[in-house]
């Protein structure tokens, strides 16, 4: 442990779950019905942190490139499979593949660069550098290409009509969507732009809080959380503009109609 570094017991942890024990009272009080989803993901959260702390554990004293290689091929995978469940009933086939290639396209050549020519990762397969920083690329990643499929999903429902009338002008497909591709992708980098704007001021981010208490420079700290800010951007602006390029096409046939669900 860091000189300086409070260190924390288990019960002043148990303490923190006063919060969501508040939480909890507040929705019985208003009778929303989220109490469920509130004590399992708590208790998700929790198991989930402390198995990943263990196998950090273990990573960090055995580096090796093939164990960080497969971490991360996991990590990304796990993304898939988390936005594939959270919208399963509303994608067809097609839009479910679109998903499964473009975020691991997204995501990898910026984590790739990333390490290699910003930080510069020596070793090149360091975990302590490597699973954190990719973790919150990929992490950020699925944030967005969630939001602008939530936001492609709803934009095809509600203007649908709207997006036949230009095919049926002789508009193509792309010229046809372009509207609702630029919205979308807007409403998907928005919630980035918009913390890169608080940044600093309104409040200190977790990574850059983390580094101060671990006893590091904060001149150092910030340096880091500017490469890693730049380096959610372009994970989130990349994944989220290829899957809303290819994704917006599975809402056509071949004979280039739109479909109710792609």
């Amino acid at each position: 442990m860091p000189d300086g570094v409070i260190a924390l017991s288990i019960w002043q942890v148990a303490l923190a779950y006063a919060f969501a024990l508040m939480v909890l009272i507040i929705l019985k009080w208003r009778g929303i019905p989220r109490e469920k989803l509130l004590i399992w993901a708590t208790f998700r959260m929790t198991v989930q942190l402390v198995l990943v702390g263990l196998l950090l554990g273990f990573v960090f004293d055995h580096p090796h490139p093939l164990i960080t290689t497969a971490i991360v091929l996991i990590m990304v995978g796990f993304a898939v499979f988390t936005v594939l469940s959270k919208f399963r009933d509303e994608m067809g086939p097609r839009l479910k593949k679109v998903v499964m290639i473009t975020l691991p396209l997204g995501t990898l050549p910026i984590i790739v660069f990333f390490m290699f020519a910003v930080i510069q990762v020596r070793p090149y397969f360091d975990p302590r550098y490597v699973i954190p920083l990719t973790g919150m690329i990929i992490g950020n990643s699925m944030t967005g290409i969630s939001l602008g499929l939530r936001s492609m999903i709803d934009h095809f429902s509600h203007r649908h009509r709207e997006i036949e009338q230009w095919l049926i002008l002789g508009a193509h497909p792309a010229q046809a969507v372009k509207g609702v591709v630029n919205g979308c992708f807007d409403a998907a980098i928005l919630p980035t732009l918009n913390s890169m704007l608080g940044m600093g001021i309104i409040f200190l981010p977790g990574m850059m809080s983390g580094q101060i208490l671990s006893g590091i420079d904060p001149t150092l700290a910030i340096l880091y959380q500017i490469a890693i800010m730049m380096g959610i951007l372009g994970g989130v602006s990349l994944t989220t503009y290829l899957f809303l390029l290819f994704g917006s096409r599975t809402f056509f046939n071949k004979a280039q109609q739109l479909v109710q669900k792609a």
